[in-house]
């Protein structure tokens, strides 16, 4: 069954809401979400160069829209199997080096099935980025930089939502996702 768009965009802001603001995992979204200057782009592309070209597409439209702060590239039907996603990150982090891109945007990762490098895929750090689906995070780094110095040291950020992953257990990390997945446009 295809998921409309709407129903992609609606489960996606859902756990945008009710996991990373909601538990703080990324302390600079509340901010973000509250002004509603985080966009969602749908795409429905089937090969990874077309998922390229529409990467580079939403960089030219950001370039253009500069109130507008982030955009999460969702793709629902594209990237089920994690380490062709990871490929693929790697190709478009080349891709947006090679466009002149570095310093101006970064990409941060999120997928359902999400695991670390070290970690087991039941191990409950690796819920840190998992997301109802595959998706990229685009991100401009002058706002990122203007964030850490507002926030100030960042580097225990992870640590902290390693650490709040394991309090809440497996168990409620999959009802909160399951809960997100329910979120519907009624």
């Amino acid at each position: 069954m295809l998921l409309s768009d709407e129903l992609v965009t609606t489960q996606t802001m859902t756990w945008v809401k009710e996991f990373i603001v909601a538990l703080n995992v990324c302390p600079f979204a509340k901010r973000e979400v509250e002004r509603d200057s985080v966009r969602c782009m749908v795409l429905r592309s089937k090969k990874m160069d077309v998922a390229l070209e529409e990467l580079m597409a939403e960089v030219q439209w950001l370039d253009e829209h500069p109130e507008t702060e982030t955009t999460l590239l969702i793709f629902p039907t594209l990237f089920n199997d994690f380490h062709r996603y990871l490929d693929f990150v790697e190709t478009a982090e080349n891709l947006m080096f090679d466009q002149g891109c570095e310093g101006v945007y970064q990409l941060a990762t999120f997928h359902p099935d999400y695991c670390f490098s070290g970690t087991e895929p039941d191990d409950v750090s690796n819920y840190t980025n998992r997301s109802p689906y595959p998706m990229l995070h685009l991100l401009r780094e002058a706002s990122v930089d203007k964030a850490i110095e507002f926030y100030g040291d960042t580097a225990e950020i992870p640590n902290q939502n390693i650490e709040k992953m394991e309090e809440l257990g497996k168990s409620k990390l999959d009802t909160i996702f399951a809960g997100c997945m329910k979120a519907d446009n009624g």
